[in-house]
C-alpha cells in the first residue's frame, strides 16, 4: 500500500508569519556551505493514520521466559548500572491528525533545481510503505553475562557500525545476530568487538525504549567481554529529549511559533515510547557524544557539516554540545535539533570538498554517518515515471559516494529497506 509522503521534518506553527527573534538574541549563522539543507523540510514523515493496531510480535530473544530461567523478569537486573524494570505494557500509537487545529508550515521547495538560502531538497519525496507499528505485548527485563576476565581477549576486536534504527528492534536483533554480535538469546557474543551505533534510536517504528534498552545493556555485557558497544546522537534523540523537557513550551523558530511536542508527533514519534520513556533513558541519550574517530573513520550522525559550528575538536564539539544539553534551555535545544536535521552536505558537486573540510578538522580518511536514507541519496525512490526498480528493497549495503570519501548506513529501514549492521573498514 502507497500514501501520499507528507514533506520532510515538517514543524507545527500556532502562529503563521516570518521569524521575528527576540531582541536579546543574535541572528541564527545561515549555512554558508553549498549543497546543504538548512532547517526543516528534510525528512519525510512515516506513519499512517489508516494502519490498525496489532499485538506485539516479541522477537524470540525477548519472549517471556519460564520461572528460573536467567532472562526472566521483572526482578532480573538490566546490567545498565542504575538497573530498573522498563514497563512494556503500551497504547495506541498517536498521529498528527489527532490535533486537527495545528497548523502546519511546509518548507518544500516547488522546484528542486532551485535551492532556496542554501537549503537543496531532494528531488523526490519517499514512497510510504504501509507497514505495521505493532503495540502491545508483555514486560521483561534481561539478566547481563559477564565473561570472565581471563577469557576476555587482548587488544582491540573488529568494528562494526549500525545505521539508524528508528524503533525497528526485530529487524536489529537478526542483524546483530547475523553479523556474530549477539547470541540467539540477544546476549552479547562478539567478543572484544567495537559496536558503535550511528544514532536515531526511537520514533517511526513500534519499540525505540526496547532499541534503547538494548543497546544500555549490550554495552555493559560488551564492556565485560572486552569490548564495547557505543552509541552517538541523533537528531531523533534531540527530539526526544526537547519533547520530553519542554512539552508544548513555544520556541520562537524561523519557520514561525514552533513545539518540541507537535515536531516530535509529526515526525514519526509514538506515544508509547513516551510513556515508558524514564530518567535513565533520558540521562543516557543526553550523554551521548556527536562524534567519535575510530580506525580513520570519522562516524557522525548527520551529513551535515554542522558540527563545525561547535569546535574544532571532537573533543571541543561533544563537550559544547554536552553544555548546551546541560542548560535545559528550550531555544537552545531547538537550534541543536535543527541544525543536526540539516542534510545532504557531502552529496552533489560541493560534496566532497565538504568532507574534507571536516576531515582536514577533526582528522580521518572518511567520514561515516547515518541520517540520510540512501534511497534518498540516490534519488532513486517515488520517481515522477513510476519506475520502483531500484526503490527501498534494492539498498543491500552502505552507499560509498562524495569521491569515496563518505560512507552512508542508513538503509531506510523506516521504508521497508535494510537495516545496515556493517564491518568497517569496508572491502570496497
Amino acid at each position: 500500500m502507497r500514501t501520499d509522503t507528507l514533506r520532510d521534518f515538517r514543524v507545527p506553527v500556532n502562529e503563521p508569519g516570518p521569524y521575528a527573534p527576540p531582541a536579546d538574541r543574535t541572528a541564527e549563522r545561515a549555512s554558508d556551505r553549498p549543497g546543504e539543507t538548512d532547517g526543516y523540510g528534510d525528512y519525510p514523515v512515516y506513519f499512517d493514520d489508516h494502519v490498525p493496531a496489532q499485538p506485539h510480535a516479541v522477537h524470540p530473544a525477548y519472549a517471556s521466559k519460564p520461572s528460573g530461567h536467567p532472562l526472566a523478569g521483572p526482578g532480573a537486573p538490566t546490567g545498565y548500572p542504575d538497573p530498573q524494570t522498563v514497563p512494556r505494557q503500551r497504547t495506541a500509537t498517536a498521529h498528527a491528525d489527532d490535533r486537527p487545529d495545528e497548523h502546519v508550515v511546509d518548507h518544500a521547495v516547488d522546484h528542486p533545481l532551485e535551492p532556496d538560502d542554501g537549503y537543496t531538497p531532494t528531488q523526490r519525496d519517499l514512497p510510504v510503505i504501509g507497514r505495521v507499528a505493532p503495540i502491545g505485548g508483555p514486560g521483561d527485563t534481561v539478566q547481563v553475562h559477564y565473561v570472565p576476565e581471563e577469557q576476555a581477549p587482548a587488544g582491540p576486536g573488529p568494528l562494526y557500525v549500525v545505521g539508524d534504527v528508528h524503533g525497528y528492534l526485530d529487524e536489529l536483533v537478526t542483524e546483530l545476530h547475523a553479523q556474530r554480535l549477539i547470541d540467539a538469546d540477544g546476549h552479547w557474543s562478539a567478543g572484544n568487538a567495537r559496536l558503535w551505533f550511528l544514532g536515531d534510536f526511537t520514533d517511526r517504528g513500534p519499540d525505540g525504549i526496547g532499541v534503547i534498552d538494548l543497546v544500555m545493556r549490550l554495552s555493559a555485557e560488551a564492556a565485560a567481554a572486552g569490548g564495547y558497544c557505543k552509541a552517538l546522537m541523533g537528531n531523533h534523540e534531540l527530539l526526544l529529549i526537547g519533547a520530553k523537557r519542554f512539552g508544548d513550551t513555544p520556541i520562537h523558530s524561523n519557520a514561525g511559533t514552533a513545539t518540541f511536542q507537535a515536531a516530535w508527533l509529526l515526525n514519526g514519534g509514538q506515544r508509547t515510547d513516551m510513556e515508558r520513556l524514564e530518567d535513565v533513558h533520558l540521562q543516557w541519550m543526553s550523554r551521548l557524544d556527536a562524534a567519535t574517530l575510530e580506525d580513520g573513520h570519522l562516524l557522525l550522525h548527520s551529513d551535515t557539516t554542522a558540527y563545525l559550528d561547535y569546535g574544532d575538536s571532537i573533543e571541543d564539539v561533544n563537550d559544547t554540545i554536552h553544555e548546551l544539553l546541560n542548560r535545559n534551555d528550550a531555544d537552545i535545544t531547538w537550534d541543536l535539533f535543527r541544525k543536526f536535521t540539516k542534510r545532504f552536505a557531502f552529496r552533489d558537486e560541493g560534496g566532497p570538498q565538504a568532507v574534507r573540510e571536516l576531515l582536514d578538522t577533526y582528522g580521518g580518511a572518511r567520514v561515516v554517518h547515518g541520517h540520510s536514507p540512501i534511497p534518498y541519496l540516490l534519488g532513486e525512490v517515488g520517481a515522477e515515471d513510476g519506475d520502483e526498480s531500484r526503490g527501498p528493497e534494492a539498498v543491500d549495503g552502505p552507499h560509498v559516494y562524495a569521491e569515496g570519501l563518505a560512507i552512508a548506513m542508513d538503509g531506510g529501514v523506516t521504508m521497508a529497506g535494510k537495516l545496515l549492521v556493517v564491518q568497517l573498514p569496508l572491502s570496497d
